[in-house]
């Protein structure tokens, strides 16, 4: 991996990263409109990765604070499991167009970092698997890799269980 150069066109992740001196690749691919597999599985797909090392990030609600929850894309996140590791009792997804404005990224391409405003974000206990993950970078057809470490140093993350089969 190296350190990305700046560059006016970087998005806020990426800002982010090279400004914090992260040690990351972005991976930037043509991403499809037509595809069935969704965002991650499309990645995972293209870029030639074992899927269970790339992560979706998905917004929610945890009793009214919006929370970030950070899964393996071949998993569903676990609404109960999320509360409780943030100390919560209900959790939501959070509408989509809240999403969009909260974090200043669209849906599909929304990364936990360089978020425009910082939210609570929680990460699945799996990240800890890999030397590397893939997430998003902040557009559809981004995704950036990182280490586990930097990636819950870069976003002030709580490690916990919240994906499911």
């Amino acid at each position: 991996m190296s350190r990305a150069k700046h560059s006016s066109s970087g998005t806020p992740a990426l800002v982010a990263l090279t400004a914090a001196g992260v040690e990351h690749t972005a991976h930037p691919y043509e991403h499809d409109p037509a595809s069935t597999l969704g965002y991650g599985l499309e990645a995972a797909a293209v870029l030639g990765v074992e899927a269970e090392r790339v992560f979706k990030t998905l917004m929610t609600d945890v009793d009214g604070t919006l929370t970030v929850a950070v899964v393996p894309v071949t998993g569903k996140l676990d609404l109960k499991a999320l509360a409780h590791a943030v100390g919560g009792k209900k959790a939501s997804m959070a509408d989509p167009a809240v999403a969009e404005r909260a974090t200043g990224y669209v849906v599909g391409g929304i990364s936990p970092l360089g978020q425009k405003t910082p939210h609570p974000t929680v990460l699945d206990e799996t990240i800890w698997l890999f030397d590397t993950v893939f997430v998003s970078g902040g557009r559809r057809g981004l995704d950036v890799e990182l280490s586990p470490d930097d990636l819950v140093r870069m976003t002030s993350a709580v490690v916990a269980p919240i994906a499911r089969d």
